[in-house]
């Protein structure tokens, strides 16, 4: 049983949940239904890890969106991904003291009308004009309602203006335990780090660990965390889960990029479901969950259409659990010389063992 925290329902019935967002394979989908994705970084490895991680996992289309010097490496890298040269920096503006922005992020926004879903950092770097850029596109994302994953250096413009994502539902964030006490520094608010919160042991360290992540997600009006450790705590500021499936002992780089593009793709199975792209087999739910309650019946209902609120949890929890299965299985195989790519080639194999093809899917032809 996954060890679990204000939400009491186990791995299993978790998992089960998760199936009922997963699209089938049926022959009716034309290609781009069953996600389009695309990455936002700006160098090489960690968007390619990213961008192909939610490739294997099963979206249609995966993007990268990257600086222009990075875009054949990425391509070279694999010809899988679509790779577009359109992130500007400081070294391709003409004067970079007096730059329009709306211009410049122009290009990138004029993709989001085909885009299901986004992830906002890998290898972005710090260039103050690459930042500036990518600080408008969330902004238009987030007014076209667009779900998108932060992490890396996507979190430092939220450390930078928090009212970016404040209120903004349809957000996850992957702060590391450095990552979390930056942004909750930035927000003035007073939490247990992580590794305080270890350090002080005890039976309720899990308890813990989950109150500072609710308090961090409350003070950003509630977007959804994935608070990265020994085990993950996923919160919306109402409820909390734990992902603790095992994973590797290995803590090489680039482990998190397969956690953000499980997640987006994770988000546009999940904007497909509530768009009832196929029949679930479920009844409609007038209610949107407003509390753990609400989402506990959600998750032990066998026949209830589920809310954006828990939809949004599962896929969150769902997408921890796989990176973490992704990281047991590569350990196993390679030991302490396991890499970033080990995790990549294990992303399909963790999903059919932790979650499987829901009913209904026309996988044996």
């Amino acid at each position: 049983m996954e060890s679990v925290h204000h939400v009491s329902v186990s791995s299993k019935i978790l998992f089960s949940k998760v199936r009922k967002i997963v699209p089938p394979m049926l022959e009716k989908f034309h290609k781009g239904q069953l996600g389009r994705v695309a990455v936002i970084g700006g160098y090489t490895g960690a968007p390619y890890f990213s961008a192909m991680a939610s490739a294997r996992l099963g979206c249609d289309m995966s993007h990268v969106l990257c600086e222009p010097t990075a875009a054949p490496v990425i391509k070279g890298y694999s010809p899988n991904l679509m790779v577009h040269p359109l992130l500007p920096s400081i070294d391709t503006v003409e004067d970079p003291n007096s730059i329009d922005v709306s211009s410049l992020a122009g290009p990138i926004i004029g993709m989001l009308s085909r885009l299901h879903a986004l992830v906002i950092g890998p290898g972005l770097g710090r260039d103050g004009v690459t930042l500036k850029v990518v600080a408008e596109v969330i902004r238009e994302a987030r007014s076209r309602s667009i779900p998108f994953v932060l992490d890396a250096d996507g979190l430092l413009i939220v450390t930078e203006d928090p009212n970016l994502v404040k209120g903004y539902k349809d957000c996850i964030l992957t702060p590391n335990v450095v990552e979390f006490g930056r942004l909750a520094k930035a927000l003035g608010i007073e939490v247990a780090s992580p590794a305080e919160v270890a350090k002080s042991g005890g039976s309720d360290v899990t308890s813990k660990e989950s109150d500072a992540c609710e308090q961090l997600s409350r003070a950003l009006g509630g977007v959804t965390i994935v608070q990265k450790g020994p085990h993950d705590v996923i919160s919306n500021g109402v409820t909390s889960i734990i992902a603790d499936t095992k994973g590797g002992l290995k803590r090489s780089g680039g482990q998190g990029d397969t956690l953000t593009g499980s997640l987006a793709t994770l988000l546009a199975w999940r904007m497909a479901y509530h768009d009832k792209l196929w029949d679930s087999g479920e009844k409609d739910n007038e209610k949107e969950a407003q509390n753990k309650e609400d989402v506990q019946a959600e998750l032990e209902s066998e026949n209830m259409r589920m809310s954006p609120a828990t939809t949004l949890l599962l896929a969150a929890w769902a997408g921890s659990s796989i990176t973490r299965e992704c990281s047991r299985r590569a350990f196993k195989a390679k030991g302490r010389s396991m890499q970033a790519s080990d995790l990549t080639d294990e992303v399909h194999h963790a999903f059919l063992v932790l979650i499987g093809e829901p009913e209904g899917s026309q996988t044996h032809l």
